[in-house]
Parts: C-alpha cells; sequence; structure tokens
C-alpha cells in the first residue's frame, strides 16, 4: 500500500504562483511514475503533468511553459510549480503514484485561480 499527502493549494490571483507537494509513505519502493491530475466538478479527471523514476517529464499542453513538475526520490516527494496561474487552473489536484499492480491517489488539494 502506498499513502498519499498532499499540500499546497489555495486562493491565487490570476498570474500567481503555487507550488503544490505530494508526500509518499508506505510500500514506496514499488513507486514508478508519479505526477498530478486535476478536475473540476462534473468533469473527467485530467493529466497535469508526470515525472518517472529517472526524472522523466510528460505535460499537459494547457501547462505546457508554465508549470513544472520535480521529484525528489530522497524525501518520497513529488512537487507541482505552477507560474502564471489563470482561471481555467481552477480544480482539485490530486496525487498520484502508480507501482508495477495498481495507481493511488492522494485526497486532493484545491486550487482556485481568482481576482
Amino acid at each position: 500500500q502506498v499513502q498519499l499527502v498532499e499540500s499546497g493549494g489555495g486562493l491565487v490571483q490570476p498570474g500567481g504562483s503555487l507550488r503544490l507537494s505530494c508526500t509518499a509513505s508506505g510500500s514506496i519502493f514499488r513507486i514508478s511514475t508519479m505526477g498530478w491530475y486535476r478536475q473540476v466538478a462534473g468533469n473527467e479527471r485530467e493529466l497535469v503533468a508526470t515525472v518517472t523514476t529517472n526524472g522523466g517529464t510528460n505535460y499537459a499542453d494547457s501547462v505546457k511553459g508554465r508549470f513544472t513538475i520535480s521529484r525528489d526520490n530522497a524525501k518520497n516527494t513529488v512537487y507541482l510549480q505552477m507560474n502564471s496561474l489563470k482561471p481555467e487552473d481552477t480544480a482539485a489536484y490530486y496525487c498520484n503514484a502508480r507501482t508495477a499492480f495498481r495507481a493511488y491517489w492522494g485526497q486532493g488539494t484545491q486550487v482556485t485561480v481568482s481576482s
């Protein structure tokens, strides 16, 4: 089992920045890819960014150039630095960790971009 705890969400004005953190515990040795997804009520959860154990990254087109995902394997933590935030980035953001057997999810943290 893997447990994920997120932090760092909140209210920010358009053009502002936030950094999300997600720390994994439990069977962390089994984790390969970690990432962030987001969901607006009534819509499907969508990929934001992922990072592999070796640091390979993948981003949704909508966040390329504005968001940066990184991973500290020593701290079992993945980060999402979000810059130049837009109102359309408003969503619940969920941390994700994958093993060979299944995917795990955090409880979600709300990001609201509004003036």
